[in-house]
């Protein structure tokens, strides 16, 4: 058996040969499907004094969790490298050798790619480049052959290994800082991205281009990479910060390209709400605007690397905001935020940054530990479970050693002042600008002191309070019976699903086995959700017990208008908060009615005399409808099939909002409206989840219809639907559930974390 979770193959079989691939295009594998589960970490000096002894360390410490990495019987590994500031000294002294203009004392940016092999491809993508760095006004100063020992890396990651070169870049002109050095650098680095996207140059890739940091990694283990890498013996390569990382890929193939470390951080776990938070950065896209891009915003609109992982994902989320002002901690408190609505003796500063922010953009959750550095700061940071560990270690001159497991590196016992751990939702920070390790609540309350965001959220937020004086009517008797038919009601559904929930709260359990056919082969009519399936990694994370779900987890949400992510204004906090995504009769009537909100609702309903034709026509008219409220003004669009009667049918709520998204998307609408769907036809806990359907297709709210709970008990009076005798539900002995009541559970509201 392999150890370590290796995979296994055998050499020369087709499987071994395709293992590992220049690109993820060289893969049939969908992308999306990409996540890691790794060994990750960070050497730093707080003092900034750059030494060989970081790089040293960081090497033996990528070496030492090369067991939470994989690779194949040759050899072949997962990915590992080092993400570290420019060795100036390095590149000094291989300027004479080759005929570089740098002068002790010049300043100068690398960039680091993979190329194509050879041939005319390789030529064209340098010209390319070139091209790209003149047109911005960028001094070309040179190119640098990477020196590396191919024979270290095994067979398969051989055949696929790219052309690694360096170009050296000077200083545009009247560039005056650093900061908008780096912007330069990284928009002239996603022009690059879009043309060699464009000419499909074959294992092109830009591993980075920075004037502060530079990323070194391949396609193999931990152990291997000073053996393929020979710059890191040198002592002239010298840093003050090392990010080091070794790749396991979970349920995925191997690349190089998703080798990490990637632009700005290295990343072990999984970003199980990566759907969402990739719609999201696609939503956003049409309101991308800051100062400091001007009209080059446009080629910032692609935010996220549609080929990359979850890491690469985050990555590229992380980048755009640092390089459009923030620091490396304010964007890791956006984008992993701790758990802190229901922690009453943290900071009101820091919950008040976290409560706007979530205004904004919206939490990349999952398994989490980062180590991240931008060339000046490094860190690291833990997601608000605290399900990947990150130790640490303080040396009394100031040296920080983190990552996921202790004895990285071997330090002298006499000389530690500190060890610890970063907890969940926790950052360390190591600034070595100001010579200073930073411990988690310090680091936020400096960050969250920077803008008066308690006042602003006082100011503009307002809270959504129940109306029971405005609620509807309710159906009973045979216009609740109409009703339940068109909405596609069974027998077994009201005495499986409803009864239990309207009578004891309960949820419905399901045991694992299920040999009930699958939608598409079924013989009876199905609902359009059981065509849907969650998707996620499947991964060995701990089960949440019930004092961690009481504190970590909150079902808050944020509906109306969304502002930039990359700017910070008072009214983007002008949003409406409700403390769960599932709405009762009398919040939904209130929401209808929200001072300082517009509210439109959206008839989901169509005539099935038309046939299929008219159910086209009904959900382009609500397209239309829905972009013309968005851009009279409104702030909440309600697609609702309460006006479903004998002459028209209800929409499939998921249809009705996928479509409506979409358009709205399409248009550059999406975040300008917050979207509510008041369903008749979800009733079970797969229809409500949020990460399972509505988030996914872009609703931010689902309101239940009122004539699901009030059923007769033991009713048969719906038609039957069987399959048969595991109905469409049951499935013998193995398709059997049971109901359980959860104490506190109200009827007609479940939790999303069920």
């Amino acid at each position: 058996m392999a150890a370590n979770g290796q995979r296994i193959h055998p050499a020369g079989s087709r499987q071994h040969n395709r293992r590992h691939a220049a690109t993820r295009a060289a893969t049939s594998l969908d992308s999306t499907r990409e996540h890691d589960a790794c060994g990750v970490g960070f050497v730093a000096a707080a003092s900034g004094v750059r030494s060989h002894e970081v790089i040293a360390m960081a090497v033996e410490a990528v070496a030492r969790v090369a067991h939470r990495g994989a690779a194949s019987t040759d050899l072949s590994g997962d990915g590992a490298g080092l993400l570290t500031q420019i060795p100036h000294r390095l590149f000094y002294r291989d300027s004479y050798r080759l005929g570089l203009h740098l002068q002790p004392g010049l300043p100068f940016g690398v960039g680091a790619f993979f190329l194509p092999p050879s041939g005319e491809a390789l030529a064209a993508s340098v010209k390319m480049i070139e091209g790209v760095l003149a047109e911005d006004g960028i001094p070309v100063l040179g190119w640098r052959d990477v020196p590396v020992n191919p024979a270290a890396l095994g067979p398969t990651a051989q055949a696929s290994c790219p052309a690694i070169r360096q170009v050296l870049v000077g200083r545009p002109a009247l560039t005056t800082d650093e900061d908008a050095w780096e912007r330069a650098l990284y928009l002239a680095r996603r022009e690059i991205e879009r043309r060699a996207e464009d000419a499909k140059f074959p294992g092109f890739y830009a591993c980075s281009m920075s004037c502060r940091s530079i990323v070194y990694k391949a396609l193999l283990t931990g152990t291997q990479l000073p053996a393929f890498f020979t710059d890191f013996r040198y002592p002239e390569y010298e840093s003050a910060i090392a990010v080091f990382h070794q790749r396991y890929s979970t349920n995925t193939l191997p690349s190089w390209p998703l080798a990490q470390p990637f632009r700005l951080l290295a990343h072990n776990g999984e970003i199980n709400t990566l759907w969402g938070n990739r719609n999201a950065m696609t939503m956003r896209q049409p309101m991308l605007a800051s100062p400091v891009w001007g009209a080059k915003i446009e080629r910032l609109r692609e935010v996220i690397w549609r080929e990359g992982s979850d890491s690469a994902s985050l990555d590229n989320a992380m980048e755009l905001l640092v390089r459009s002002g923030r620091d490396m901690v304010h964007a890791s408190m956006m984008t992993i935020p701790q758990a802190w609505e229901k922690y009453s003796d943290l900071d009101p500063g820091v919950k008040a940054f976290y409560e706007y922010h979530q205004c904004v953009l919206e939490p990349w959750d999952g398994p989490a530990a980062l180590a991240f550095t931008d060339g000046v700061l490094a860190g690291a940071a833990v997601d608000r479970n605290g399900l990947r560990p990150c130790r640490y270690k303080v040396r009394a001159d100031g040296l920080v050693v983190a990552g996921s497991e202790v004895g990285l590196v071997d330090l002298d016992p006499r000389e530690v002042v500190e060890c610890g751990k970063v907890g969940p939702g926790e950052v360390l920070v190591v600034d070595t600008r100001r010579g200073e390790v930073i411990r988690n609540l310090d680091a936020k309350r400096e960050v969250a002191a920077r803008r008066p965001y308690a006042r602003w959220v006082a100011r503009y937020m307002a809270t959504l309070a129940p109306d029971p004086t405005r609620v509807p009517p309710t159906h009973s008797g045979e216009s609740l019976l109409q009703l339940q038919r068109a909405f596609g009601y069974g027998a077994e559904d009201l005495r499986i699903v409803l009864e239990p929930m309207g009578s004891t709260g309960g949820d419905p359990v399901w045991s694992m086995g299920d040999d009930t056919p699958i939608p598409p082969l079924s013989a009876v009519p199905q609902s359009l959700y059981a065509y849907f399936r969650q998707r996620f990694a499947q991964v060995t994370n701990p089960p949440i017990d019930s004092l961690r779900e009481s504190m970590v987890m909150s079902l808050r949400m944020h509906l109306g208008r969304r502002g930039s992510p990359l700017l910070e204004r008072a009214y983007y906090a002008r949003m409406l908060r409700l403390e769960h995504p599932i709405l009762l009769a009398e919040e939904m009537a209130a929401l209808r009615n929200v001072a300082g909100f517009s509210t439109v609702t959206l008839d989901a309903v169509w005539n099935p005399a038309k046939g299929t034709g008219g159910l086209k026509s009904a959900l382009t008219a609500l397209r239309r409808v829905a972009e013309r409220a968005a851009r009279r003004g409104a702030h909440i669009l309600i697609i609702s099939d309460r006006a479903a009667d004998d002459r028209r049918a209800p929409i499939p709520m998921l249809l009705a909002v996928g479509a409506v998204r979409q358009h709205l998307v399409h248009v550059g609408l999406r975040a300008r409206v917050g979207l509510v769907a008041e369903a008749g036809d979800a009733f079970d806990i797969h229809h409500f989840h949020p990460h399972r359907l509505r988030r996914r297709v872009g609703a931010s709210l689902a309101r239940p219809r009122e004539h699901r709970w009030d059923f007769q008990r033991g009713s048969g009076a719906c038609p039957e639907r069987s399959e048969g005798t595991a109905g469409r539900r049951d499935s013998g002995t193995a398709g059997q559930r049971d109901s359980k009541g959860t104490p506190g559970h109200r009827t007609g509201r479940r939790s999303a974390f069920s």
